[in-house]
């Protein structure tokens, strides 16, 4: 399991975590500022191009970017808050923002109004970052999770594309294995679903359930979460998706070598900040579509999600310049022309308005498919509880039981409740 804020050591720590961390100031009196985040190359250089941009309008103050990925980024920042050592500006991930907050280890943000302006961030994506003692993290932007499909392929197997309108789950089973199946395994129908627990939260939010509760305990019924390990099953005995050996590999492979961007399979599930990615590497013009259920079950599932969020350090000793930086990053019209979509569409809703023009055509597909699903938005998901963080592997290694054969739907959603029950510590 990741070593995410585990250790007695760590837990320690953070309680005390607002002293003794952040940056400093140099011999010039130009105050010094750390930065983390974590991904792939591309986010690292225009990252680094935003804040080359910030510091030439504020030469007070000096940025240092500190970036890996994914796995290393939660190691490296538990290790730092652990050691009073923590980034002044600390990019978050939902699953771990309340583990962070509670434990006092990050700065309430509505306290810095006067250097940090939030009231043009859409409130969909403010109150994803809203916990009960203040705001913690706000949103960079937001992703809806999507379909995306390749028309090429769906004429190459000779399959109608669906209507995302009202398509079932038995639709995209059944669409899955026919393209599969006409085209004699050479292209996969979908990817392999139940790898995250994303759509896992759009199918329980269809039956008007959620992962988790505002008190942090599990949100769904068994029989609920049963269902979806049938579907996950189903796909893979109808042969709508690759092998289970082979889907793990295809999962490690990540956006750039998913079914969709390599052309072996028609449709693949991931967030709509990753469309411009996937859609570079395929080489041809993708479709979003909508989850299949949005009209089959009590309600809709869509929800928007944060891409992550920005939070500051409790520790650092710049306050004040650290909520600058983040007010640039969120409400500077030229610093979003050159993020664009990595973040996520733009939480602030004039910037989003304002950099349209700028983006890409699939980032602004993306934007236009954002627009159109967000009336059929209900609500805000819950902020996961502590230990959420664990529930990537959980879920993972799980889904590869189920793939393999090994857990029927029933035992693993008993065996994924009993896990993560433990987890969140609500068992």
């Amino acid at each position: 399991m990741r070593p995410v804020l585990r250790s007695a050591a760590v837990l320690a720590a953070l309680a005390v975590a607002a002293t003794g961390c952040g940056g400093g100031g140099s011999d010039d009196g130009v105050v010094e500022l750390r930065f983390s985040w974590w991904g792939a190359d591309e986010r690292h250089t225009r990252t680094q191009e935003v804040i080359d941009r910030f510091e030439a309008s504020h030469p007070n103050i000096r940025i240092t970017g500190e970036y890996t990925d994914w796995d290393a980024y939660w190691d490296r920042l538990a290790t730092s808050t652990a050691a009073n050592d923590a980034p002044d500006i600390i990019s978050q991930e939902e699953r771990y923002l309340r583990e962070y907050a509670d434990r006092g280890a990050l700065l309430d943000l509505e306290e810095y109004g006067e250097q940090l302006d939030l009231s043009e961030i859409d409130e969909l994506a403010l109150t994803s970052g809203q916990l009960e003692d203040g705001t913690f993290g706000v949103a960079t932007g937001i992703n809806v999770a999507s379909i995306m499909a390749d028309p090429e392929l769906y004429d190459e197997a000779g399959v109608e594309m669906p209507d995302d309108s009202t398509w079932t789950w038995d639709d995209f089973i059944e669409t899955s294995a026919a393209i599969t199946e006409a085209t004699d395994g050479e292209i996969y129908g979908t990817q392999a679903m139940g790898v995250t627990e994303g759509p896992f939260q759009m199918f329980a939010r269809q039956h008007g359930e959620s992962v988790y509760t505002d008190d942090g305990q599990l949100g769904f019924s068994p029989q609920t979460m049963t269902d979806w390990w049938e579907i996950v099953a189903r796909v893979h005995e109808e042969e709508g998706a690759a092998g289970a050996a082979e889907s793990v590999e295809i999962d490690a492979g990540g956006p750039d070598l998913s079914t969709v961007a390599t052309g072996s399979g028609a449709m693949a599930h991931f967030w709509t900040n990753q469309f411009g990615v996937i859609s570079n590497a395929s080489g041809h013009e993708l479709q979003l579509l909508r989850f299949p259920g949005e009209t089959e079950f009590d309600r809709t599932g869509v929800y928007l999600k944060p891409a992550m969020f920005y939070s500051i350090s409790a520790g650092t000793d710049h306050p004040e310049e650290a909520a600058e930086f983040v007010d640039f990053l969120l409400n500077d019209v030229e610093a979003a022309e050159i993020i664009l979509a990595d973040r996520g569409l733009a939480a602030n809703t004039r910037i989003r308005d304002e950099t349209r023009d700028a983006l890409p055509p699939a980032d602004a597909a993306t934007a236009d498919y954002i627009e159109e699903l967000t009336p059929d938005v209900v609500d805000a998901v819950q902020v996961p509880p502590i230990g959420a963080g664990e529930v990537v592997d959980i879920t993972k290694r799980i889904n590869e039981e189920v793939m393999f054969g090994r857990l029927t739907p029933a035992e693993a959603t008993d065996q994924w409740i009993s896990e993560v029950e433990t987890a969140i510590g609500s068992a």
